[in-house]
């Protein structure tokens, strides 16, 4: 399904039954990119999953131009418009979560509860430990401009704290080859999303008073050092709450499936 907003066609799915839970997901993740997940949500909630603007379906209207964190969480605000008037449950998974963050402090009304996992903010830092990390944003950037994907994604996975040879996973995962369209994803995200995340700001005073319930999250195996780690434990410092710990790393919601919506569901029943 598609949905038209100010400058994008978004595309979207929905499925199974029961509260709306909306996924916004990672780096170059579309619709599908968590698709083994959400088979393991949809008997208990209406799962809805979306291509981020510039990724996979959905179109934009303006190519040449970067986007903004307020555009992804307006393109949000108006997908949960069309599908519900109460309030929804979100996972944002790292750039997803960013997006989260946002939608909160602009449409708190929207919003019951929000799982954010690592969000990539370094607008939630404070200023000594910020300035470094949208360092490593920048030069990743130009890593990825130098020497294409193959040499960006090593450096993409020290910045996150992801290590493909030491990662351990579920078994039967769904197969995810890195095929032309995930490229493409992946290029447009270095190239026009961290531009968006470098740039952004959040008013922590106010995302400190949201009445949306906001459960920073962070994976077991991320490191402690990265900075979307330190990210979701400054949220949890903002909120004045403990960080839930998750199954698996930073991309636990691919590696971990089963697990990750055990945890989930465990974390949404709380509320």
């Amino acid at each position: 399904m598609f949905l038209t907003v100010d400058g994008a066609k978004l595309y979207y799915e929905v499925r199974g039954s029961g509260p709306l839970l909306l996924i916004a997901q990672s780096g170059e993740g579309d619709a599908g990119r968590s698709v083994d997940l959400v088979d393991r949500l949809v008997d208990r909630y209406t799962v809805v999953t979306y291509d981020r603007r510039g990724l996979s379906r959905s179109e934009r209207a303006e190519r040449g131009r970067d986007v903004r964190l307020t555009q992804h969480a307006d393109d949000v605000h108006r997908l949960l418009a069309e599908l519900t008037d109460e309030p929804a449950l979100m996972l944002g998974c790292s750039m997803g979560a960013s997006i989260g963050l946002h939608l909160a402090l602009r449409h708190p009304e929207q919003l019951a509860t929000l799982v954010a996992h690592e969000p990539v903010s370094p607008a939630l830092l404070p200023a000594d430990r910020r300035a470094h990390h949208v360092q490593e944003l920048v030069a990743l950037r130009q890593v990825h401009r130098d020497g294409g994907l193959q040499a960006a994604f090593p450096e993409m996975a020290r910045v996150l704290g992801i290590d493909p040879l030491r990662q351990e996973t579920e078994p039967d995962l769904t197969p995810m080859p890195l095929t032309p369209q995930r490229v493409a994803n992946f290029a447009f995200f270095i190239e026009r999303d961290f531009t968006a995340v470098v740039q952004a700001e959040l008013d922590v005073d106010m995302l400190a008073r949201s009445a949306v319930r906001i459960v920073p999250a962070v994976g077991r195996a991320t490191p402690p050092e990265v900075f979307d780690r330190r990210c979701a434990l400054e949220l949890a410092r903002i909120r004045e709450v403990e960080a839930e710990e998750f199954p698996g790393g930073h991309n636990g919601n691919t590696t971990h499936p089963q697990a990750y919506a055990a945890r989930l569901e465990e974390v949404l029943r709380d509320e």
